[in-house]
């Protein structure tokens, strides 16, 4: 495989956001040769640990992603 350098910088935000798209869909045909890498398997563990303790909390995505554009405003 050649190895090709993308100025990414030269992209639009709609550019790199369809990008990010295509490639998503194209990794996600074939999920089963996907694995998580064990840092992500220890976050998904920390956070099931907090639930469990009562230290973390559940929000639906509507409210999740409305105090997530809030805190980056």
């Amino acid at each position: 495989m050649t190895q090709k350098n993308i100025n990414l910088e030269e992209f639009s935000k709609d550019k790199k956001i369809r990008l990010m798209e295509a490639i998503w869909e194209d990794l996600s045909k074939n999920e089963e040769n996907l694995s998580s890498p064990n840092w992500h398997k220890k976050a998904l563990s920390g956070t099931e640990n907090r639930l469990k303790n009562n230290e973390e909390s559940v929000k639906d995505w509507h409210t999740a992603k409305k105090e997530l554009l809030n805190r980056f405003e």
